[in-house]
């Protein structure tokens, strides 16, 4: 018998349809004899509905009434499913994020979890009971209801597996698996069976969607095992495991790109101490994400600082920039929103030189400028021109031997 829990996206309980499939899925589980705890999103298209009502009402709404309006959808799904396992003859409950209680800080519309006390829950799973705990939220200091963001039924789910000490955490969604890329762009893109936790952190935080970058970092730093399944098809999915589960690593595992990327450089800066932190400091006041970051010195004792933000961010960091023009000393600032960065990942990075130069010579021999390079130990990243996105991730995934046969 395993301990498993099973979360199932927007996209998996969009209709009563769906919500009945998703009962049948829990039911079978249960079956086969495992002890079963359900975490739900709200069904699609719900959340961005109450988030509209709010800033209709006001743009600049007070946090905490936002997270009491749009938790009410995980709410209203687990309630519904908790029904459809009744109608299958399947003892369940509905749990709200403050019933476990999933304690979280004070950042309404961001919280970050802290604590999630499993002893109810896991009472319950003994008793031969199904929990279905609405994802997505928690209880924040002053018994206010918090939301995690965008993607946080994820990390709650990931935080529930460890918290239960469950043997997997099962994330349905509307993919299959996760793949060596995306196969919208190639269809010689291939499903992974196994993958580290340090290539779908990388993989997540450089574009790919599969899983929200918070719940692989949990889920890295509790060793949860987590499984990417899809909805709509049996079909095995991946595993998202400790390194040392895979037995031979490839050299690179996946291509990934984002075309939410938007390129900043600052002209004729003084070359100075100082001179980053007077950039990088009020923009990260300002709660601007800085990504890859570039400094050419020229001979007349100024550099050149190129930066990427998010591009729902450009607006913001050019008004920061302004703002602080004199402090920064910069001659004029140019910004380029139609760039994409793509990325080639694998921890095999780690002992094999080439990579790098692989890349660089890929993207050449299609024409293709590279404008900023970044790395990490199992990384290599290059912002280019928006317009070459497909051709640039097609050609790399064929040349680093990612192709299904």
């Amino acid at each position: 018998m395993a301990r498993i829990v099973m979360k199932f996206g927007g996209t998996s309980v969009a209709d009563l349809d769906r919500i009945r499939n998703v009962a049948v899925r829990v039911k079978r589980e249960v079956d086969a004899g495992n002890e079963v705890a359900v975490v739900v999103s709200a069904m699609s298209g719900v959340t961005n509905q109450l988030v509209g009502w709010c800033q209709a009402l006001s743009p600049l709404h007070d946090q905490s009434e936002y997270d009491s309006v749009v938790a009410t959808g995980e709410q209203v799904t687990s309630g519904l499913l908790a029904i459809a396992l009744h109608a299958l003859d399947v003892r369940a409950r509905s749990w709200a994020g403050w019933q476990i209680p999933l304690r979280t800080d004070a950042a309404h519309g961001r919280a970050r979890i802290e604590d999630v006390e499993g002893e109810a829950l896991l009472a319950a799973m003994a008793s031969g009971e199904v929990p279905v705990v609405a994802g997505f939220q928690g209880i924040a200091p002053g018994n206010r209801i918090s939301t995690l963001g965008r993607g946080g039924s994820d990390t709650s789910a990931v935080a529930l597996a460890a918290a239960l000490q469950a043997d997997r955490c099962d994330i349905y969604t509307d993919v299959d698996g996760v793949y060596t890329t995306d196969p919208r762009i190639t269809s010689k893109a291939r499903k992974l069976d196994k993958i580290a936790y340090e290539e779908m952190l990388e993989l997540a935080s450089v574009g790919a969607k599969v899983l929200q970058t918070r719940s692989v970092e949990l889920a890295m730093k509790k060793r949860v095992r987590v499984q990417v399944l899809s909805s709509f098809e049996d079909k095995p999915g991946t595993l998202v495991v400790d390194e040392d589960e895979i037995v031979e690593q490839a050299i690179v595992s996946g291509i990934a790109y984002s075309r939410d990327e938007a390129k900043v450089t600052l002209r004729h800066v003084p070359d100075r101490p100082g001179v980053a932190a007077s950039i990088f400091g009020p923009l990260s006041a300002a709660s601007v994400n800085v990504d890859m970051i570039v400094q050419n010195v020229s001979a007349e004792g100024t550099t050149d600082m190129t930066f990427t933000v998010g591009r729902a961010d450009l607006a913001r960091t050019q008004a920061v920039l302004e703002e602080n023009r004199e402090a920064i000393g910069s001659s004029n600032v140019v910004v380029d929103p139609d760039v994409a960065k793509i990325s080639v990942v694998g921890v095999g990075m780690r002992s094999h030189a080439g990579v790098a130069t692989t890349m660089f010579a890929t993207l050449a021999a299609k024409s293709i400028n590279i404008q900023v390079i970044s790395t990490s130990e199992i990384k290599v990243s290059v912002l280019i021109g928006a317009e070459y996105t497909e051709l640039a991730v097609r050609a790399l995934h064929t040349a680093y031997g990612l192709d299904a046969a």
